[in-house]
């Protein structure tokens, strides 16, 4: 670890000589509905924005805030005798006249099921924030009795109700409600499941916890069926390594992940490095590009958990590009334990990159919310970057149960600091040492 530090810290001794460059904004002119925006790129012995100096980071890269006023706002950046000229314009929008949208209750029940598989079934009838309660396969029936914008409102008991996007399904003649036949237990090395027979697809949830919760909504009867299981008294600990639910036919398959005896030795983890191919992710002060530095971490983590006895699974292994979804899906064909997704992170607009610096990981699912601890706290101590927390967020590669799945933002490659690290190949190597220690330090305490 003193090996490292010393090697790293040699690199930024000399102060770099670069030619003024600047990659973002990436244009002039440009539009940003913003109230402020920033510089970010390199620069030689000097810069200046304006009339204002600007420090220049060791590694020869900078980023610089600015306010931006409504219209149009011109800046002038000088270094060793290179000009650059900016026009930034802030449009004025006018203030919305709009009135929010209301229910519209319908005089009776409509039906539809679902179009696609993994349509989001949402507590509030918004396409963000953390409000998913189910992803359903296609043919699920809905009892529809509302409307809002362009959500449907999805009667799931007597006053209890769910949303789905109207663009989600297509209207049903089913009307019938399922019946709950009964259940089959498997109990295998790997899973405790439950195979449940019904007449026909209903609507669902799963809660997750020391106790699981199914439900199975429309039921005859009953209205809603429920069923628990005392997962941290089956597998003697409160830790979740994995669980899912879904439609085969008419039989409701339920698996929960029994904790892993041996650590990492057989375990599968998913390593996913975001974006690649011609979607770059984040450009650094230099102008290195975040699917590159993505895939090296992603080469590490891979080493070293094969080192550890871990198969390893990765997303991509070039410069191409992966739907986000057929991402977790190669995670769940290979029954991975883990799923691990490298990014390096970046700011909207309106923030100031000289305040944001550090390492974040990302997590949707409480199961996932103790291995990103671990992960977050090894790589800070490890690599000393700033503690930038664990943050829940509604991300694909995070919305992922059957894995515990999480997002890991190494570095801001925006901040001049943190894009020496990410650049540098030795933190690369200790941030994916420390990843995999983290996961390590989950299974085993």
């Amino acid at each position: 670890m003193k090996k490292f530090f010393i090697i790293f810290g040699a690199l930024l001794i000399a102060q770099a000589s670069y030619a003024l460059e600047v990659v973002y904004p990436k244009t002039s002119p440009v539009t940003i509905n913003s109230p402020s925006t920033f510089f970010v790129g390199s620069a030689g012995s000097y810069l200046i924005i304006n009339g204002h100096a600007v420090p220049v980071h060791k590694s020869g890269g900078f980023a610089y805030p600015v306010k931006l006023n409504y219209g149009k706002n011109k800046f002038v950046l000088k270094s060793d005798g290179k000009i650059i000229n900016f026009e930034i314009t802030r449009p004025q929008i006018p203030a919305s006249t709009a009135t929010p949208p209301k229910l519209v209750e319908y005089s009776e029940n409509k039906y539809f099921e679902t179009s696609s598989d993994n349509v989001p079934l949402r507590q509030t009838p918004e396409d963000f924030g953390i409000n998913r309660i189910s992803h359903f396969e296609k043919g699920i029936p809905l009892i529809v009795d509302g409307e809002q914008n362009n959500f449907y409102r999805v009667v799931l008991a007597p006053n209890q109700y769910a949303w789905i996007a109207k663009s989600n399904v297509t209207p049903s003649n089913n009307t019938e409600q399922a019946k709950v036949l009964g259940y089959d237990y498997i109990d295998s090395p790997e899973y405790f499941t439950f195979v449940f027979h019904l007449s026909q697809k209903t609507p669902y949830s799963i809660a997750e916890g020391e106790t699981f919760t199914l439900k199975f909504f429309n039921v005859k009867e009953s209205g809603t069926y429920e069923f628990d299981f005392p997962y941290s008294e089956a597998a003697g600990t409160k830790k979740l390594v994995g669980y899912s639910g879904k439609f085969k036919g008419n039989d409701f398959v339920f698996k929960v992940r029994k904790f892993p005896k041996n650590a990492l030795k057989g375990i599968t983890i998913a390593v996913d490095a975001g974006h690649g191919g011609d979607e770059y992710g984040a450009i650094g002060c230099l102008g290195d590009k975040e699917k590159d530095i993505n895939l090296k971490i992603a080469k590490y983590l891979e080493k070293e958990l094969e080192k550890r006895g871990a198969k390893v699974v990765m997303t991509r292994t070039d410069d191409t590009n992966k739907d986000l979804y057929k991402r977790v899906e190669k995670a769940n064909e290979n029954d991975a334990m883990f799923l691990i997704s490298i990014h390096a992170n970046a700011l909207p607009d309106s923030s100031n990159p000289l305040e944001h610096r550090g390492t974040s990981v990302y997590y949707y699912y409480n199961q996932a919310k103790l291995l990103s601890a671990y992960i977050l706290s090894e790589i800070n101590a490890q690599t000393f970057t700033q503690n930038d927390e664990i943050r829940q967020g509604s991300l694909a590669l995070v919305r992922n149960t059957n894995a515990l799945s999480v997002l890991v933002e190494t570095a801001y490659l925006i901040n001049p600091d943190d894009n020496a690290k990410l650049i540098n190949d030795e933190f690369q190597r200790h941030c994916a040492k420390a990843i995999a220690d983290g996961i390590e330090k989950f299974l085993k305490k």
